[in-house]
């Protein structure tokens, strides 16, 4: 009987670990974000950022990136996949893809990681007012504040969040590695054009990567905690 009930004791506290240790890493990523927007937003990393853009110019013309002429217009092109409009169609889209095939599951999830990321990056710009790189010469339009990169953390909640949708309708882990892979190369571009089109820091573009990504995580644990167990089909894992 003793060893009956040390055995459940035993296995609701690894039952509580197992889903209190997400949700503590996640306060613990937030925290680390914290300080480090704070950081940025006392100018410690600036010097540093400065540097790391103008290793990407000419050293006699700051207007010209290295390299040849098509890079930039790759780097236009790309950067252009992590803007709202189309950030905004691709979701839209799936989300009526979704609805259609009677997932309404998936399709909220996706709608709220675009909405959660393009909210949270407006409002640390806001917060942080960091203004955008003045050493080079922009070769994109902007006009709004720096910190955090829009097109980085909004890219990274919504391209994250269509591979979690995507890896749902496939079985095998080769596809769903894929599908992850695809996606995180994706991002990873958008976010280095904002770099080498000198209209973001390095630090800009880190900080919406990983909030951007957290965001997401942070969806996925909530929806997986409250849908989990739903009798329709529609059960999110």
């Amino acid at each position: 009987m003793r060893r009956a009930i040390g055995n459940a004791r035993a296995r609701l506290s690894s039952k509580i670990a197992y889903r209190a240790i997400p949700f503590a890493l996640l306060l613990l990523a937030l925290a680390v974000l914290f300080y480090f927007s704070v950081e940025v937003g006392e100018g410690d990393t600036l010097a540093w950022d400065q540097a790391f853009l103008l290793a990407l110019r000419h050293a006699d013309d700051v207007a010209l990136p290295l390299g040849p002429a098509w890079i930039t217009t790759t780097m236009v092109n790309f950067t252009s996949l992590g803007g709202v409009a189309v950030l905004l169609f691709i979701t839209l889209a799936t989300t009526g893809l979704l609805l259609v095939s009677r997932r309404p599951v998936e399709a909220l999830f996706l709608c709220v990681a675009l909405a959660g990321g393009w909210l949270s990056s407006n409002t640390l710009k806001l917060w942080v007012v960091r203004p955008r790189p003045d050493v080079v010469t922009h070769l994109a339009a902007v006009g709004d504040a720096s910190f955090p990169s829009g097109h980085a953390m909004v890219s990274a909640a919504t391209y994250l969040a269509l591979a979690i949708v995507a890896s749902r309708f496939l079985s095998a882990p080769a596809q769903k590695a894929y599908i992850f892979t695809v996606a995180g190369t994706l991002i990873c571009t958008i976010g280095v054009s904002r770099i080498y089109l000198g209209v973001h820091y390095p630090t800009d573009v880190l900080f919406g990567w990983c909030a951007g990504s957290l965001w997401t995580f942070a969806c996925w644990l909530t929806f997986r905690r409250f849908f989990r167990h739903r009798s329709d089909g529609d059960a999110f894992r």
